[in-house]
């Protein structure tokens, strides 16, 4: 998978043994239109064999397809919070896209994702309703757990187009440890072409928020396209000289230099994506985020797991229990210990209240 993406150039040779292993992972990790997208962009498109470019031009045509409708939905939402006064900042897949960034190639969108001011909170979700978004969770423990520690509401979903948006008011849950200030991101926001209702986060802060939501969550099934995506927003941002500089600046005024340190360290390991070394030497220097050999040992066996297609054939007889670690890990990150046990408690006894049944 990592070398598909790495060295397209190389797809051409691959046998029918490899293809099948490449389109299975590619699947499992989100990537195969990304596989097919860069084929193409770089040129290497008809060295594909046929039943191969059947596969990729499949995932690749349903990446589009999610691209025309995320542009089309963004613009609903701009209009529905328009009467507030309220501009639409896109995070994530989404921002990626409208922004035209090369992290967008081939990048799979089934939702989107805004930020907006929690002090307007209330307005937002008024405006929305009113254009037609509701909650798609009715459970009272699931809405009190978003409204109270949650850094978003319960998911909205359009009554008519049957579209998912995720609206935030912070990057972090309200009860993390790491809380970075979101009207600093607001702030430095930037609109995307020339319609000033449709913003996205300015480049150091989108790869802070890629990092910041990569190694704060417990879920990594997709981890490795959280990898890719920021591996491609690096490459792309680097072109400026003043990036480096800015990224670690906002990251230090974030509070993010954790996940940051992180998320670079994995995407070399991984990807091998350029980080300048005096970037590296300031991160791990920095108090927020000096790691002893050893834990820094223990974090690299579980997340080199992790970070893999949740595929068989990328897994060991470690894999599991690295993925159940992390996702303990990402809760115990996001509340403190006492909400987190009975959260968890919650968890595991609610489906079998919700079914005698069982």
């Amino acid at each position: 998978m990592v070398a598909a993406l790495q060295r397209p150039e190389g797809l051409g040779a691959l046998g029918p043994t490899a293809w099948d292993l490449l389109v299975r992972q590619g699947r499992q990790a989100d990537l195969l239109a990304r596989v097919g997208a860069q084929a193409e962009a770089r040129g290497h498109w008809e060295q594909l064999p046929v039943e191969p470019r059947r596969h990729l031009g499949s995932a690749m045509g349903l990446a589009a397809r999610q691209h025309t409708e995320l542009r089309h939905e963004v613009v609903q939402i701009a209009r529905a919070l328009e009467p507030i006064g309220m501009p639409v900042v896109l995070l994530k897949g989404a921002a990626y896209t409208m922004a035209g960034l090369d992290a967008s190639l081939g990048r799979m969108v089934s939702d989107v994702d805004i930020l907006v001011p929690r002090a307007r909170l209330a307005d937002v979700e008024s405006a929305l309703m009113m254009g037609g978004w509701v909650s798609m969770n009715r459970d009272a423990y699931d809405q009190r757990y978003y409204r109270t520690w949650m850094h978003e509401l319960p998911p909205l979903k359009h009554m008519t187009r049957g579209t998912v948006l995720d609206v935030h008011h912070a990057i972090m849950p309200l009860t993390a440890r790491l809380k970075p200030d979101s009207d600093r991101l607001l702030q430095r926001a930037r609109p995307v072409g020339d319609d000033p209702r449709i913003q996205v986060l300015c480049a150091p802060d989108m790869v802070l928020h890629s990092a910041a939501h990569l190694f704060h969550e417990g879920d990594l099934e997709l981890g490795l396209r959280g990898l890719v995506d920021l591996d491609a927003l690096l490459r792309e941002f680097a072109a400026d000289p003043g990036f480096w500089p800015e990224l670690l600046a906002r990251a230090r005024a974030l509070q993010l230099e954790w996940p940051l340190h992180q998320a670079l360290r994995y995407a070399g390991m991984l990807l091998h994506s350029a980080v300048p070394a005096h970037v590296t030497e300031a991160l791990q220097h920095s108090p927020g985020v000096r790691i002893s050999t050893w834990r820094q040992r223990l974090m690299d066996a579980l997340f080199l797991r992790a970070l893999r297609p949740a595929h068989a054939s990328a897994s060991d007889a470690w894999t599991p229990a690295a993925r159940f670690l992390l996702y303990l890990r990402g809760h115990w990150l996001r509340m403190p210990p006492a909400m987190l046990v009975w959260h968890l408690l919650h968890k595991l006894v609610r489906p079998v209240q919700a079914d005698p049944q069982k």
